[in-house]
């Protein structure tokens, strides 16, 4: 876990917290006979902290921004999808405490368990080194390249309107199938323009599943567009 804290650049205090952050409910139910064994209780506190420093960023960078735009654009940087991405970028998958079936099946990269304990781990360190450090940590890791996270909103929508009239071909979502237990499926899914593949996504339906895939769809052709330009 000292690797973890080296990635983010937080030490805790107390280690146990970042312990109980990282320990999903499979791992208490295999190892302890109490539930608060879990970082479930953690998550519930991070999301209020995540709330509370998003709507602050977003108050006073978006000026121009009405209510109903800035409410979007929080639930797209909150959303399942985006902090699943975040939780990529610091590899807190690979920290997890895990029961043996979650991790047999996938559970380190499965986006309800990883956005979870990100959120877990905001908790965490908010309890442990007060607010500000929370917020720094929200604003250095969740809060980041927000101009790709403003596409989590509507992605199919924003994807479709890139496409239409400039790009040959029907746009078509594929799925791929689906894994983990029945009370915590993931679903994957591509999404094709034509005979082309441009992007895969996974989520906890099979909207979000498509939301995702469409998302890397759009970084995908952005990219594209970027290099023709230079």
């Amino acid at each position: 876990m000292g690797e973890l804290e080296k990635t983010v650049g937080y030490t805790f205090q107390d280690p146990k917290l970042l312990e109980l952050a990282l320990t999903h409910s499979s791992y208490a139910h295999e190892h302890y006979a109490g539930k608060r064994h879990d970082n479930e209780r953690l998550e519930f506190l991070g999301d209020a902290v995540l709330e509370l420093v998003s709507s602050d960023y977003l108050f006073h960078n978006y000026n121009e921004y009405p209510e109903g735009e800035l409410t979007k654009l929080r639930a797209s940087i909150v959303c399942e999808q985006s902090l699943a991405m975040c939780a990529e970028a610091i590899s807190l998958g690979k920290y997890l405490r895990l029961g043996n079936g979650e991790d047999s099946t996938g559970g380190r990269l499965r986006a309800s368990i990883t956005s979870d304990a990100m959120e877990a781990l905001i908790g965490a360190i908010y309890l442990d080194g007060g607010f500000a450090n929370a917020k720094e940590f929200v604003l250095k890791y969740v809060l980041n390249d927000m101009e790709h996270k403003k596409l989590f909103f509507d992605s199919k929508t924003i994807f479709q309107e890139m496409v239409q009239g400039n790009i040959p071909g029907e746009i078509s979502y594929h799925p791929l199938g689906e894994s983990g237990p029945d009370h915590d499926k993931t679903f994957s899914v591509e999404v094709w323009i034509g005979e082309q593949c441009m992007g895969q996504g996974s989520g906890r339906t099979k909207k979000a599943a498509e939301q995702m895939a469409a998302y890397r769809a759009i970084c995908r052709l952005k990219a594209t567009d970027n290099k023709q330009k230079q």
